[in-house]
């Protein structure tokens, strides 16, 4: 057996208190740590608006008087799947971004939590819809955010489209009246170098230097010839 009546209970009792303190003391900061970041989380601004999809659907799915047919609750069901699949694709694309300038201390950490909090939030809201759509149908939850890609990629195709038909006609406007201003300037131009042509004094003939009868007339025998005759002269000689 034990024996207890060796053991120093008295001594035993400063470091047993200790270590009560201790893990007590550990326990009260890690709860209090803990609601203090649940409350900070709560008071930052949010990072997406409200989710006016997942309203929507939580809305038509607890109308009793009439109930909402299966059809536009699946519907609505896929519009929240489309809005939560659109902010998880934001998230991703600012979180590595948003890492970077938190490690060179250019933004602050609060802006980093807000982006942590939307991304928790939307993965939740994920699980929910998976789960749902397994309600539903068993084994939709598998391949219902497909099917919300799809949709998400058809619907930023038609508003590429509508864009680019709206630019297109302001486009032409644009370039109509380009066009025209062109047209007008190129003709003023034309119409000036006319009016400057037609304007201009008509040229005079130059005229002559002296008249036929001051002309030189060169006679023959000239000191050129004269040394040529006198080279051929002593050439025979």
């Amino acid at each position: 057996m034990w024996p207890f009546d060796l053991v120093n209970w008295v001594g035993l009792t400063v470091p047993l208190a200790y270590l009560f303190i201790l893990v007590s003391s550990l326990a009260a900061f890690s709860s209090f740590y803990r609601k203090r970041q649940a409350a900070k989380a709560t008071s930052l601004q949010p990072w997406f608006p409200p989710n006016l999809q997942r309203d929507i659907y939580l809305s038509l799915l607890h109308m009793e008087n009439p109930k909402v047919p299966d059809g536009v609750l699946k519907a609505a069901l896929m519009r929240r799947a489309t809005e939560d699949l659109n902010r998880m694709m934001q998230v991703q694309q600012a979180k590595q971004p948003l890492q970077g300038l938190l490690q060179r201390n250019s933004v602050g950490n609060d802006l980093f939590q807000r982006l942590q909090h939307a991304e928790h939030e939307t993965q939740t809201d994920i699980r929910d819809v998976m789960q749902e759509a397994n309600a539903f149908t068993p084994g939709w939850g598998n391949f219902i955010f497909q099917s919300a890609n799809e949709m998400a990629h058809n619907k930023q195709t038609r508003e590429k489209l509508a864009e680019f038909n709206n630019t297109r006609a302001s486009e032409k406007e644009w370039w109509d009246q380009r066009k025209a201003t062109i047209q007008s300037d190129f003709m003023k131009e034309l119409d000036d170098e006319k009016s400057e042509a037609a304007s201009a004094p008509a040229a005079k003939p130059a005229a002559k230097i002296g008249s036929d009868d001051d002309a030189v007339i060169v006679e023959s025998g000239g000191p050129a010839e004269k040394a040529g005759k006198s080279k051929k002269k002593k050439g025979k000689n």
